[in-house]
């Protein structure tokens, strides 16, 4: 299994007190430098070029966000997403990462992957950064598995407690793209509701404040899991938010780690069953730095069994 990541990733800094700091990431990788994860191969993440960016993104878009960059402090694109100066190399690493992932398992390089980058993706749309989101990671590797490797059923899996507008607003068109989501409802971005269906690829599963384990579980066993099964992807992508855990501040889903542990098992039996075993997760939400660090340390060795 490939771990993508890339210094750059921490040089993305909103500025203090933001939710969205550096620190997130440096909590997981010091989590995933023990010797239990030594079996990891650890990859360093690309850039993105415009063409796979392009691919989701609006041209004026890109040029937004690759020229947005000040020269010191931060620069606001709205209320919650903000640019430093390393900003936009720290997008280009994130999506990078997910491209370099999607080639890697389609390749026969491994199996599955899991990119630990910043800034997260799922709330960009094609046009608009949001939600601490610059570019839409996820989508751009969806794409580029269409694109580049031909593929005509690639699956989006997103547990973040946020729901995935960019995502969906990107893909709700796109039939050979099946996008499902569990998510905290109401909580922002204020969609995700389950009459948002597409073309009847996007399938939503809004979770009430408060729900926790059995809620999630029953979700997923229930609805989301047979619609990815039925779907029959090819490549099974994930929007890996950990801030449904109970103690995130952002939100008030109460999982923990073991919640993580199983969706990912049953997301890579999934991808076993359908996919030739092909994964690949990025990393999005999660927001207290010890429980973000216990769930992904769970998600990855749920991904490497």
């Amino acid at each position: 299994m490939r771990l993508y990541t890339h210094p750059a990733c921490l040089q993305h800094d909103p500025g203090p007190g933001h939710a969205e700091r550096p620190a997130r990431l440096r909590a997981v990788l010091q989590a995933l430098d023990q010797d239990r994860y030594a079996a990891l191969d650890r990859v360093e993440a690309p850039l993105a070029t415009r063409e796979q960016l392009l691919r989701v993104h609006s041209a004026a878009h890109v040029e937004r966000i690759l020229a947005g960059a000040p020269a010191t402090g931060q620069r606001r694109l709205d209320e919650d997403t903000l640019m430093s100066p390393g900003s936009a190399e720290a997008a280009l690493r994130a999506a990078g990462a997910n491209v370099a992932a999607v080639d890697a398992v389609m390749k026969g390089d491994g199996l599955r992957a899991f990119c630990a980058v910043r800034p997260p993706g799922h709330h960009a749309t094609r046009d608009q950064a949001m939600g601490f989101c610059l570019f839409n990671n996820i989508a751009v590797a969806a794409a580029h598995a269409l694109a580049a490797h031909g593929l005509k059923r690639v699956a989006i899996a997103d547990f973040d407690v946020h729901h995935g507008n960019g995502t969906q607003a990107i893909f709700e068109h796109e039939p050979r793209v099946l996008f499902v989501s569990s998510h905290q409802s109401p909580l922002y971005p204020g969609s995700g509701h389950e009459d948002e269906r597409g073309l009847g690829n996007i399938v939503n599963g809004p979770l009430s404040p408060g729900a926790g384990s059995h809620e999630f579980r029953e979700l997923w066993d229930g609805v989301l899991l047979p619609r990815l099964a039925a779907f029959r992807p090819q490549l099974v992508l994930v929007s890996a938010g950990f801030d449904a855990h109970r103690n995130d501040p952002l939100a008030d889903i109460r999982l923990g780690h073991e919640d993580y542990a199983w969706i990912t098992g049953r997301l890579a039996t999934l991808a076993r069953t359908h996919a030739s075993g092909r994964l690949v997760s990025t990393l999005e939400g999660g927001y207290d730095l010890a429980a973000l660090a216990a769930c992904a340390c769970a998600h990855v060795s749920a991904l490497m069994e």
